[in-house]
């Protein structure tokens, strides 16, 4: 079962570019990429839906990712998952907070090389609290237990949720939209940085 769950989390490709260069990113360094969609698929004999949000530093990296799987067939499940960048303080969890409504944990479940996973079953009320919502902050600490919040839009969540999947070609093409929106982020940071550096030049 963890097997086929892993594989409806990784739908959309994005999740591997995350990093563990986030432990000092403020609020207003990241910006959502893509917005809220949703992908079908089906994997031997279960049919599979993933709603999912991207969540992206200056720097082109991914920060956040919130994935809302839902399993039908041999296998019955429905996941709320939060996917955030290695070196977290595991004990604590993430927390998830929608507008001002009552922060909740969610615990990790695995780690791999440049990622860790959270995950809560997903039910009905959960889903009407994040359609009624306009943002939700997710909030994970890192090992030195400093958190790092990130906010994330709810704008479009209900369409993406109730609306029809998106088409072969257009999963290929929003794919294609964030890594060039990645390579744009990461080339203005470089830009930035290589500022940066002729200014101290400069000043010696």
């Amino acid at each position: 079962m963890k097997k086929m769950f892993l594989k409806t989390a990784l739908l959309g490709g994005a999740m591997a570019a995350m990093t563990a260069g986030f432990a000092g990113q403020s609020l207003a360094q990241q910006a959502p990429v893509n917005g809220w969609y949703k992908v079908c698929s089906k994997q031997e004999d279960n049919d599979i839906c993933n709603v999912q949000f991207q969540s992206v530093a200056g720097n082109g990296q991914v920060v956040t990712a919130v994935s809302l799987a839902e399993i039908k067939g041999k296998i019955n499940r429905r996941v709320f998952q939060v996917t955030v960048p290695t070196g977290r303080l595991l004990p604590a969890g993430i927390k998830v907070q929608v507008d001002d409504k009552k922060e909740a944990t969610i615990p990790y479940v695995y780690c791999f090389p440049q990622s860790c996973m959270a995950e809560v079953q997903l039910d009905d009320n959960l889903v009407a609290l994040l359609k009624s919502g306009g943002k939700m902050t997710v909030t994970s600490s890192n090992y030195q237990n400093k958190p790092n919040p990130v906010e994330v839009t709810l704008n479009g969540f209900s369409a993406a949720y109730d609306g029809a999947p998106l088409k072969q070609d257009e999963l290929v093409a929003k794919q294609r939209e964030l890594q060039e929106e990645l390579r744009k982020k990461a080339e203005e940071q470089r830009k930035k940085l290589q500022e940066e550096q002729d200014k101290a030049k400069a000043a010696n």
